[in-house]
């Protein structure tokens, strides 16, 4: 009782601070004249992104649990992707991907090259050879992540240069200060920060009592649980018709979920952390990538109809999700 009293106190102070940290996200954006998307990319996600930070390191230094701390980053990654899919269902007018600038293809494409070069380590295991106890995938990851994060940010420059208009738009927080904005952004990142730090540790004590194994706790529970912030915050944007800033913030997170990999790597010192958890993971990982993959399709082709609630390409991505599930259950 004392857990799911924890669980739902945590999770309703996301959601109230969640909201708000949309909010002020998008008003940081407009004062600072920088695009929604990278705001998305860069400022959110690696706010939204802590919890699985802090779950992480937690997991390879006190728990000794890898399976953890990989399930969590490549399961959130995977939950983020389905959030694109829900925020579909959310945005009513046509299919979100319509509505979204195509930039974000950028880093959805940043975020795939990652996610392969993290499979291909799953794949080769105890056959990887390390730099000290780090393997050297883990560098290339934070070093691809810094350029990633350089090359989104020249586009968007680029692109607000070229289309005069997106700095044309009216106004929509004139009455609001940069430096008020600033303000309440931090107070609400600390919030979000705080409740989510507590999430994983419940989670996992809930998990505890039905017997499933690391993988699949890592994967689906803990992930699910450190990705609250993402769900809250770009629902919260897209009903603040701020989709940019939504759907750059899943793709951020999942940039910056890859980078948290690479930090939780240096942080288990027994050896590559690649060598030390399940090919299981693999799966989690395939996902991600079809998934990422299936979201750059429909970010590409710009369908201006919805079958039903749903646009083919968030079908996909639902339909990749139930069999991810499916898979890790049955592997357990």
């Amino acid at each position: 009782m004392l857990l799911w009293t924890g669980f739902i106190a945590c999770t309703s102070l996301i959601v109230y601070s969640g909201i708000r940290l949309a909010k002020y996200g998008d008003i940081i954006a407009e004062k600072t004249g920088l695009s929604r998307t990278w705001i998305g990319v860069v400022l959110m996600a690696s706010v939204t992104s802590l919890p699985e930070l802090v779950t992480g390191i937690s997991s390879v230094t006190y728990a000794g649990a890898p399976d953890i701390a990989m399930g969590d980053v490549l399961g959130s990654c995977v939950f983020n992707l389905l959030v694109l899919g829900i925020l579909d269902i959310v945005y009513r007018p046509a299919p979100i991907a319509t509505k979204a600038h195509q930039g974000h293809i950028l880093s959805a494409a940043f975020g795939l090259l990652l996610l392969c070069i993290v499979c291909a380590n799953i794949f080769l295991g105890k056959n990887m050879w390390s730099l000290g106890w780090v393997g050297p995938a883990s560098f290339l990851c934070a070093g691809i992540y810094f350029v990633a994060m350089k090359v989104v940010y020249s586009y968007e420059k680029r692109q607000i240069t070229v289309f005069v208009k997106e700095i044309a738009v009216e106004l929509k927080y004139k009455h609001v200060t940069a430096k008020t904005a600033v303000f309440n952004y931090g107070i609400n990142a600390s919030a979000v920060i705080a409740a989510a730090f507590f999430l994983p540790k419940i989670g996992s004590g809930i998990a505890e009592t039905t017997g499933l194994g690391q993988t699949f706790v890592g994967n689906i529970m803990i992930a699910v649980s450190t990705s609250l912030p993402e769900v809250v915050v770009s629902i919260a944007a897209v009903k603040m018709n701020a989709v940019d800033l939504a759907i750059g913030n899943l793709f951020g997170s999942n940039i910056f979920n890859i980078f948290i990999l690479a930090l939780d790597d240096v942080f288990f010192t027994k050896g590559p952390l690649y060598s030390y958890v399940s090919p299981n993971n693999m799966i989690a990982a395939l996902s991600a990538i079809a998934m990422t993959a299936t979201a750059i399709i429909g970010l590409t082709y710009r369908a201006e109809r919805k079958p039903l609630l749903l646009s083919w390409d968030s079908m996909g991505i639902f339909i990749v999700y139930i069999t991810n599930l499916i898979l890790l259950y049955l592997l357990k």
